[in-house]
Protein backbone atom coordinates (compact mmCIF):
# COMPACT_ATOMS: atom_id res chain seq x y z
CA UNK A 1 0.00 0.00 0.00
CA UNK A 2 1.26 3.35 -1.11
CA UNK A 3 0.95 6.12 1.03
CA UNK A 4 2.04 9.84 -0.80
CA UNK A 5 4.34 8.11 -2.34
CA UNK A 6 5.61 5.80 0.88
CA UNK A 7 5.27 1.84 0.80
CA UNK A 8 4.23 0.42 4.03
CA UNK A 9 7.15 -1.75 5.30
CA UNK A 10 7.69 -3.78 8.62
CA UNK A 11 8.47 -1.58 11.69
CA UNK A 12 12.41 -1.59 12.10
CA UNK A 13 14.05 -3.19 15.15
CA UNK A 14 14.33 0.44 16.68
CA UNK A 15 10.87 0.84 16.48
CA UNK A 16 10.21 -1.95 17.94
CA UNK A 17 12.46 -1.84 21.21
CA UNK A 18 11.40 1.89 21.89
CA UNK A 19 7.83 0.20 20.99
CA UNK A 20 8.32 -2.35 24.00
CA UNK A 21 10.04 -0.19 26.52
CA UNK A 22 7.44 2.05 26.20
CA UNK A 23 4.62 -0.04 27.16
CA UNK A 24 6.65 -1.30 29.97
CA UNK A 25 6.71 2.03 31.40
CA UNK A 26 3.25 2.28 31.14
CA UNK A 27 3.02 -0.56 33.25
CA UNK A 28 4.92 1.04 35.99
CA UNK A 29 2.81 4.23 35.63
CA UNK A 30 5.80 6.17 34.22
CA UNK A 31 3.59 7.66 31.28
CA UNK A 32 6.37 10.82 30.82
CA UNK A 33 8.98 8.50 30.19
CA UNK A 34 6.65 6.50 28.08
CA UNK A 35 5.56 9.25 25.99
CA UNK A 36 9.08 10.25 24.98
CA UNK A 37 9.71 6.88 23.44
CA UNK A 38 6.42 6.51 21.59
CA UNK A 39 6.96 9.92 20.29
CA UNK A 40 10.64 8.55 19.15
CA UNK A 41 8.79 5.65 17.73
CA UNK A 42 6.44 7.76 15.25
CA UNK A 43 9.12 9.59 14.10
CA UNK A 44 11.29 6.78 13.04
CA UNK A 45 8.00 5.27 11.14
CA UNK A 46 5.55 7.82 10.48
CA UNK A 47 4.01 6.43 8.16
CA UNK A 48 2.63 3.28 10.44
CA UNK A 49 -0.66 3.61 11.85
CA UNK A 50 0.62 1.46 15.21
CA UNK A 51 2.94 4.27 15.74
CA UNK A 52 0.00 6.40 16.22
CA UNK A 53 -2.58 4.20 17.68
CA UNK A 54 0.52 3.56 19.96
CA UNK A 55 0.03 7.55 21.26
CA UNK A 56 -3.12 7.33 21.07
CA UNK A 57 -3.57 5.31 23.96
CA UNK A 58 -1.03 6.54 25.94
CA UNK A 59 -2.84 9.88 25.73
CA UNK A 60 -6.07 8.02 26.42
CA UNK A 61 -4.06 7.06 29.86
CA UNK A 62 -3.43 9.72 30.94
CA UNK A 63 -6.95 11.35 30.10
CA UNK A 64 -5.28 13.90 27.33
CA UNK A 65 -8.36 13.85 24.97
CA UNK A 66 -7.08 16.54 22.55
CA UNK A 67 -3.35 14.68 22.35
CA UNK A 68 -5.83 11.42 21.82
CA UNK A 69 -7.78 13.00 18.94
CA UNK A 70 -5.22 14.08 17.43
CA UNK A 71 -3.09 11.35 17.34
CA UNK A 72 -6.08 8.78 16.94
CA UNK A 73 -7.03 10.79 13.64
CA UNK A 74 -3.54 10.51 12.36
CA UNK A 75 -3.67 6.94 13.06
CA UNK A 76 -6.77 6.09 11.04
CA UNK A 77 -5.94 8.09 8.27
CA UNK A 78 -3.15 5.18 7.42
CA UNK A 79 -5.46 2.41 8.01
CA UNK A 80 -5.70 -0.40 5.24
CA UNK A 81 -8.93 -1.48 6.39
CA UNK A 82 -12.26 -0.25 5.86
CA UNK A 83 -13.88 -0.93 9.46
CA UNK A 84 -13.34 -2.66 12.55
CA UNK A 85 -10.19 -1.24 13.20
CA UNK A 86 -10.00 -1.04 17.17
CA UNK A 87 -8.48 2.95 16.07
CA UNK A 88 -11.57 4.36 15.20
CA UNK A 89 -12.74 3.22 18.44
CA UNK A 90 -10.08 5.04 20.66
CA UNK A 91 -11.22 8.24 18.24
CA UNK A 92 -14.66 7.77 19.72
CA UNK A 93 -13.85 7.56 22.79
CA UNK A 94 -11.79 10.60 22.74
CA UNK A 95 -14.48 12.28 20.83
CA UNK A 96 -16.94 11.14 23.49
CA UNK A 97 -14.83 12.90 26.17
CA UNK A 98 -14.43 16.23 24.07
CA UNK A 99 -18.08 15.92 23.10
CA UNK A 100 -16.99 16.24 19.44
CA UNK A 101 -20.35 14.43 18.79
CA UNK A 102 -19.91 14.44 14.54
CA UNK A 103 -16.10 12.60 15.29
CA UNK A 104 -17.88 10.25 17.72
CA UNK A 105 -20.72 9.69 14.82
CA UNK A 106 -18.01 8.96 12.59
CA UNK A 107 -15.69 6.89 14.44
CA UNK A 108 -18.65 4.36 15.43
CA UNK A 109 -19.98 4.23 11.83
CA UNK A 110 -16.23 3.74 10.66
CA UNK A 111 -16.14 1.10 13.21
CA UNK A 112 -19.19 -0.51 11.97
CA UNK A 113 -21.92 0.41 13.93
CA UNK A 114 -25.44 1.61 13.38
CA UNK A 115 -25.48 5.10 14.95
CA UNK A 116 -29.23 6.87 14.35
CA UNK A 117 -29.96 10.01 13.63
CA UNK A 118 -28.02 10.95 10.58
CA UNK A 119 -30.04 14.06 10.28
CA UNK A 120 -28.62 15.60 13.03
CA UNK A 121 -24.43 14.81 12.96
CA UNK A 122 -23.96 17.74 15.39
CA UNK A 123 -26.39 16.21 18.18
CA UNK A 124 -24.88 13.28 20.62
CA UNK A 125 -25.49 10.05 19.06
CA UNK A 126 -28.55 8.32 21.00
CA UNK A 127 -30.83 5.29 20.32
CA UNK A 128 -27.92 3.04 19.80
CA UNK A 129 -29.70 0.38 22.22
CA UNK A 130 -27.18 -1.51 23.17
CA UNK A 131 -28.59 -2.09 26.16
CA UNK A 132 -27.35 -2.89 29.77
CA UNK A 133 -23.90 -3.78 30.78
CA UNK A 134 -21.97 -3.43 34.23
CA UNK A 135 -18.83 -1.28 34.88
CA UNK A 136 -16.08 -1.10 37.15
CA UNK A 137 -15.64 1.82 38.94
CA UNK A 138 -12.16 3.17 39.94
CA UNK A 139 -10.51 -0.15 38.41
CA UNK A 140 -7.19 0.97 39.88
CA UNK A 141 -8.53 1.59 43.41
CA UNK A 142 -11.46 -0.07 45.00
CA UNK A 143 -12.97 -1.63 42.59
CA UNK A 144 -16.59 -1.74 42.43
CA UNK A 145 -18.95 -3.35 39.64
CA UNK A 146 -22.20 -2.07 39.37
CA UNK A 147 -25.08 -2.07 36.76
CA UNK A 148 -25.77 0.47 33.99
CA UNK A 149 -27.25 1.19 31.03
CA UNK A 150 -25.28 1.79 27.75
CA UNK A 151 -26.01 5.43 26.06
CA UNK A 152 -23.24 4.71 23.44
CA UNK A 153 -20.28 2.68 23.11
CA UNK A 154 -18.02 4.48 25.60
CA UNK A 155 -20.69 5.89 28.01
CA UNK A 156 -23.13 4.07 30.37
CA UNK A 157 -25.41 5.63 33.00
CA UNK A 158 -24.96 4.21 36.65
CA UNK A 159 -28.15 2.48 37.81
CA UNK A 160 -26.83 0.91 40.74
CA UNK A 161 -26.31 2.65 44.08
CA UNK A 162 -22.64 2.43 44.11
CA UNK A 163 -20.60 2.53 47.48
CA UNK A 164 -19.30 5.34 48.91
CA UNK A 165 -15.99 4.39 48.72
CA UNK A 166 -16.35 4.25 45.21
CA UNK A 167 -17.13 8.11 45.45
CA UNK A 168 -19.24 7.71 42.67
CA UNK A 169 -23.20 8.37 42.37
CA UNK A 170 -26.58 6.71 41.11
CA UNK A 171 -27.52 8.20 37.55
CA UNK A 172 -24.11 9.27 36.91
CA UNK A 173 -22.81 9.05 33.33
CA UNK A 174 -19.24 7.41 33.14
CA UNK A 175 -16.68 6.85 30.13
CA UNK A 176 -15.43 3.66 30.03
CA UNK A 177 -12.69 2.00 27.81
CA UNK A 178 -13.49 -0.23 24.88
CA UNK A 179 -12.27 -3.65 25.91
CA UNK A 180 -14.47 -5.59 28.57
CA UNK A 181 -12.84 -7.15 31.68
CA UNK A 182 -14.98 -10.01 32.73
CA UNK A 183 -18.26 -10.64 32.32
CA UNK A 184 -21.59 -11.36 34.45
CA UNK A 185 -24.11 -14.17 34.04
CA UNK A 186 -27.64 -14.19 34.60
CA UNK A 187 -29.42 -17.85 35.51
CA UNK A 188 -31.87 -17.05 32.99
CA UNK A 189 -28.96 -16.83 30.20
CA UNK A 190 -28.06 -13.37 29.07
CA UNK A 191 -24.37 -12.54 29.56
CA UNK A 192 -23.03 -8.56 29.95
CA UNK A 193 -19.70 -7.51 29.40
CA UNK A 194 -18.32 -5.47 32.01
CA UNK A 195 -16.00 -1.99 31.38
CA UNK A 196 -13.83 -0.52 33.18
CA UNK A 197 -14.40 3.07 34.15
CA UNK A 198 -12.17 5.71 32.57
CA UNK A 199 -13.65 8.88 34.17
CA UNK A 200 -16.53 10.56 35.36
CA UNK A 201 -18.52 12.14 32.31
CA UNK A 202 -21.23 13.43 33.64
CA UNK A 203 -21.93 13.82 37.28
CA UNK A 204 -25.56 13.25 39.32
CA UNK A 205 -27.16 15.15 41.71
CA UNK A 206 -28.43 12.83 43.80
CA UNK A 207 -26.89 12.33 47.15
CA UNK A 208 -26.33 8.58 48.22
CA UNK A 209 -27.66 7.51 51.67
CA UNK A 210 -27.27 4.54 54.05
CA UNK A 211 -29.92 3.36 56.59
CA UNK A 212 -30.28 0.15 58.40
CA UNK A 213 -33.90 -1.41 57.88
CA UNK A 214 -35.86 -3.75 60.08
CA UNK A 215 -37.55 -5.43 57.11
CA UNK A 216 -39.99 -8.58 58.40
CA UNK A 217 -40.32 -9.85 55.31
CA UNK A 218 -38.25 -9.64 51.39
CA UNK A 219 -41.79 -8.63 50.36
CA UNK A 220 -41.25 -5.70 53.03
CA UNK A 221 -37.70 -5.04 51.53
CA UNK A 222 -39.11 -4.98 47.84
CA UNK A 223 -41.59 -2.53 48.59
CA UNK A 224 -39.08 0.18 49.63
CA UNK A 225 -37.24 -0.21 46.59
CA UNK A 226 -40.70 -0.27 44.78
CA UNK A 227 -41.27 2.88 46.44
CA UNK A 228 -38.42 4.75 45.59
CA UNK A 229 -38.76 3.88 41.75
CA UNK A 230 -42.24 4.96 41.58
CA UNK A 231 -40.37 8.05 43.01
CA UNK A 232 -38.30 8.40 40.13
CA UNK A 233 -35.33 8.06 42.14
CA UNK A 234 -33.30 4.26 43.73
CA UNK A 235 -33.14 2.41 46.94
CA UNK A 236 -30.88 -0.92 46.58
CA UNK A 237 -30.54 -3.15 49.27
CA UNK A 238 -27.38 -3.64 49.92
CA UNK A 239 -26.76 -6.34 51.95
CA UNK A 240 -28.18 -8.99 49.11
CA UNK A 241 -26.75 -6.89 46.31
CA UNK A 242 -22.49 -6.74 47.55
CA UNK A 243 -20.31 -9.07 47.11
CA UNK A 244 -16.50 -9.15 47.82
CA UNK A 245 -14.56 -10.46 44.92
CA UNK A 246 -10.82 -10.68 44.19
CA UNK A 247 -9.60 -9.67 41.17
CA UNK A 248 -9.15 -12.39 38.94
CA UNK A 249 -12.69 -13.32 40.05
CA UNK A 250 -14.21 -9.53 39.28
CA UNK A 251 -12.46 -10.16 35.89
CA UNK A 252 -13.69 -13.56 34.95
CA UNK A 253 -16.98 -14.73 33.97
CA UNK A 254 -19.17 -14.72 36.77
CA UNK A 255 -22.88 -15.52 37.81
CA UNK A 256 -24.81 -12.75 39.12
CA UNK A 257 -28.05 -12.76 40.65
CA UNK A 258 -29.65 -9.28 39.26
CA UNK A 259 -32.62 -10.32 37.94
CA UNK A 260 -32.70 -13.59 39.41
CA UNK A 261 -35.07 -12.88 43.17
CA UNK A 262 -33.13 -15.61 44.35
CA UNK A 263 -29.75 -16.11 46.52
CA UNK A 264 -27.33 -18.79 46.09
CA UNK A 265 -23.97 -19.54 48.34
CA UNK A 266 -21.22 -18.79 45.88
CA UNK A 267 -17.82 -19.97 46.38
CA UNK A 268 -16.14 -16.95 44.38
CA UNK A 269 -17.80 -14.46 47.29
CA UNK A 270 -15.00 -13.38 49.58
CA UNK A 271 -17.38 -12.19 52.22
CA UNK A 272 -17.90 -13.07 55.66
CA UNK A 273 -21.29 -15.57 55.42
CA UNK A 274 -24.34 -14.44 57.81
CA UNK A 275 -23.53 -10.89 58.25
CA UNK A 276 -25.86 -8.44 56.10
CA UNK A 277 -24.44 -5.30 54.82
CA UNK A 278 -21.32 -4.80 52.10
CA UNK A 279 -18.57 -7.19 54.58
CA UNK A 280 -20.83 -10.29 53.99
CA UNK A 281 -24.61 -10.67 52.26
CA UNK A 282 -24.91 -14.86 52.13
CA UNK A 283 -26.49 -16.84 54.03
CA UNK A 284 -26.86 -20.39 54.44
CA UNK A 285 -30.58 -22.19 53.45
CA UNK A 286 -33.09 -19.67 53.39
CA UNK A 287 -33.11 -17.63 56.64
CA UNK A 288 -33.99 -14.12 56.38
CA UNK A 289 -31.89 -11.57 57.76
CA UNK A 290 -34.47 -8.80 58.93
CA UNK A 291 -31.80 -6.16 59.60
CA UNK A 292 -30.76 -4.89 56.32
CA UNK A 293 -27.85 -1.95 55.28
CA UNK A 294 -29.94 0.04 52.23
CA UNK A 295 -28.54 2.21 50.20
CA UNK A 296 -30.95 4.97 48.64
CA UNK A 297 -30.08 8.08 45.97
CA UNK A 298 -32.29 10.72 46.70
CA UNK A 299 -33.32 14.35 47.54
CA UNK A 300 -32.21 15.25 51.00
CA UNK A 301 -36.17 16.65 51.02
CA UNK A 302 -37.63 13.32 50.07
CA UNK A 303 -35.36 10.64 51.72
CA UNK A 304 -37.38 11.05 54.61
CA UNK A 305 -40.98 11.01 53.73
CA UNK A 306 -39.90 8.24 51.33
CA UNK A 307 -38.99 6.20 54.73
CA UNK A 308 -41.58 6.84 56.98
CA UNK A 309 -44.31 6.18 54.26
CA UNK A 310 -42.27 2.77 53.95
CA UNK A 311 -43.14 2.15 57.31
CA UNK A 312 -46.42 3.73 57.67
CA UNK A 313 -47.63 1.01 54.68
CA UNK A 314 -46.65 -1.39 57.66
CA UNK A 315 -45.52 -0.50 60.79
CA UNK A 316 -45.68 -3.70 62.49
CA UNK A 317 -42.88 -5.36 60.08
CA UNK A 318 -40.70 -2.11 59.56
CA UNK A 319 -38.43 -0.03 60.61
CA UNK A 320 -35.63 2.67 60.05
CA UNK A 321 -32.81 4.35 61.88
CA UNK A 322 -29.39 5.85 61.45
CA UNK A 323 -29.44 7.20 58.02
CA UNK A 324 -26.71 9.04 57.18
CA UNK A 325 -25.67 10.93 53.85
CA UNK A 326 -22.76 9.19 52.37
CA UNK A 327 -21.71 10.22 49.17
Amino acid sequence: MRIFGKVRHRPSASWRQATDRAFTLIGDGRYEDAGALLTRAADLEPWLSESWFNLALLHKFRHDWEQARAAGLRAVALLDRETGAPDWWNVGIAATALQDWPLARRAWQAYGLKVPGEGAPADEPVGMELGSAAVRLSPEGEAEVVWGRRLDPARIEVQSIPLPSSGRRWGEVVLHDGVPHGERVTSAGPSYPVFDEIELWAPSPVPTWVVLLEAATEADRDALERLAADAGFAAEDWSSSVRLLCRTCSESRMPSDEGDGEQHLDPHDHSEPGHPGPLGHRTSGDLWVPERECGIAAPSGLVHGLLDGWVADSPDTREWRDLEEVC
